[in-house]
């Protein structure tokens, strides 16, 4: 399933093969939530700007259209007509950051809708039928996100019971594939990791979910507010304490020097809402730094967003025309910047594939990690 090309210090060159595809990573996964991306791209854009792996939400698509008619429908590969390979995240983020007026107990989480109001309980079995009728690749487990940073005694207690959730998600989603109607029976269950910013509960929460020989294990609950450096420091203090044959997998990261930094501490899958978001608000990614496109400065720029660059849009649009489509309030505007913006990630997570193949990487970290973090 996954299996490691080459090293270069903690950094890591690897294949992982799912039933939809090989992924060649590091990897970038788009942001699909709602099986699209926020920004009009259909998934034959998907296709044309390099996504290896769409990345779509339990809670979002459990509320709409519902995981039921998505199944009816073949699951998410056709009900969206992507055919590489999905990762649903298991909604556990969302209940505890959108929803309100939670009540957590040990056998799950019921909460308010943010869409309507109405009450909805998930645990972990809730969460693996869910994904089970989405019938994605990569399932996460059903885990507990904490508020950074979070009382010591709470999130020991928090980690104590998402590991309890873990072995429950196993046993569920175990029960769910040895049933003849299930739409995807090669689902991976993906552990998670977590500890707020207690080194100590990180590693020692690792330490367990290995025991479970997992396929993969993700690191949660960071890039929520803390420092970088902080995100960086329960990077390199559970590295060492994550199976080395297995996928590592940094939940929602982050900006490319997050996406530079985290490969050099041994990370392998990164995703975020940032380049469709940002790129939604005219805030764009090049080589030389990140600039804002509704600056005056660009109302007469003929150059394209980004002269580095090779995307559909580089190669025919200049800064002018589409600083125009965001004064003009035309929906082009976020369209073509959406795919800039995920083209350059994708770009950048080949360009570090590229560099550790060559043994490169170290240089690569040295002349990008600083300089994508410039506002131009």
């Amino acid at each position: 399933m996954f299996k490691v090309i080459k090293t270069e210090g903690k950094a890591r060159r690897g294949e992982f093969t799912c039933a939809h595809g090989t992924v060649q990573t590091p990897v970038f996964m788009n942001v699909a939530t709602l099986a699209a991306i926020k920004g009009a791209l259909s998934a034959a854009d998907l296709e044309n700007i390099g996504t290896q792996v769409a990345l779509c939400n339990t809670y979002h698509l459990h509320l709409r259209p519902g995981d039921e008619i998505v199944r009816k429908m073949g699951g998410l590969h056709k009900f969206m007509t992507w055919n590489g390979p999905i990762l649903t995240d298991s909604g556990g983020f969302q209940v505890f950051s959108l929803a309100k007026l939670r009540k957590i107990t040990e056998q799950g989480v019921s909460f308010a809708s943010h869409i309507d109001g109405r009450r909805i309980f998930i645990g972990p079995e809730e969460s693996m039928r869910i994904q089970w009728n989405l019938g994605s690749d990569i399932v996460m487990a059903f885990d507990e996100c904490v508020e950074n940073p979070a009382a010591y005694d709470y999130a020991k207690a928090s980690c104590e019971r998402t590991y309890r959730w873990l072995v429950r998600c196993r046993e569920e989603l175990d029960r769910l594939h040895s049933m003849p109607e299930t739409v995807n029976p090669g689902q991976m269950l993906f552990g998670i990791n977590q500890g707020s910013t207690y080194a100590d509960l990180r590693v020692e929460h690792m330490k367990r979910i290995a025991e479970l020989d997992l396929p993969g294990y993700a690191i949660g609950g960071l890039a929520v507010g803390e420092e970088a450096q902080v995100m960086y420091d329960i990077l390199d203090a559970v590295e060492p304490y994550a199976p080395s044959d297995k996928p590592r997998y940094l939940m929602g990261v982050g900006t490319p020097t997050n996406i530079i930094e985290g490969v050099a501490r041994g990370v392998d899958f990164f995703d975020c809402v940032m380049p469709a978001r940002n790129a939604r608000h005219a805030r764009l990614f090049t080589w030389q730094g990140a600039i804002n496109l509704k600056n005056a400065k660009y109302e007469t720029d003929s150059a394209p967003i980004d002269p580095e660059c090779d995307c559909p849009v580089c190669r025919r649009y200049t800064r002018a025309y589409l600083r125009h489509l965001f004064k003009a309030d035309e929906m082009l505007a976020m369209r073509l910047c959406v795919m800039h913006n995920l083209w350059f990630y994708n770009t950048l997570a080949a360009r570090i594939r590229t560099a550790l193949d060559e043994g490169t990487f170290d240089a690569f970290r040295a002349k990008y990690s600083e300089l994508l973090d410039r506002r131009i």
